[in-house]
């Protein structure tokens, strides 16, 4: 199982984010694609931070109970996410959702540059399908 590779279950197109980018804006793009975070990337794409449903849902709640809205994505995002190769082992990373608990996880060359992201879902497919390969009728174990 060490040999499922994430290269081969991430999603190329992930929906990103700009450090200046206003908190409703991002909101907005959370909304519109369905993800529950995303990269913040500089200018030349490079993985900056990471930011969630919850850096956003927090920082408007506080904006309401302040009545006030001027908050960008660079003042909620964690700025040392936890970033994967395509070649990290999927085994791996599912051992690592369960201790560090990311939905989602950027995935980046060697120079820090996005690539695309992966989620548990994604993580979940590679396993169930690892599995129905392993168990189909007719194949032999040794």
């Amino acid at each position: 199982m060490q040999s499922i590779k994430v290269a081969d279950y991430y999603n190329h197109r992930p929906v990103t984010f700009k450090a200046n980018m206003s908190i409703e804006s991002a909101v907005e793009k959370l909304i519109q694609s369905g993800q529950t975070g995303g990269p913040v990337v500089d200018d030349l794409g490079t993985v900056i931070g990471f930011v969630s449903e919850q850096d956003c849902l927090k920082q408007m709640l506080n904006s309401t109970y302040q009545n006030e809205a001027h908050c960008v994505i660079g003042d909620v995002m964690s700025k040392e996410p936890l970033c994967v190769t395509p070649d990290h082992s999927v085994m791996a990373l599912a051992e690592s959702m369960q201790v560090n608990k990311p939905k989602m996880y950027p995935v980046c060359d060697e120079h820090g540059k996005l690539m695309g992201v992966i989620t548990r879902a994604h993580v979940l497919l590679a396993l169930d399908k690892h599995l129905h390969d392993n168990y189909a009728p007719g194949k032999r174990f040794v």
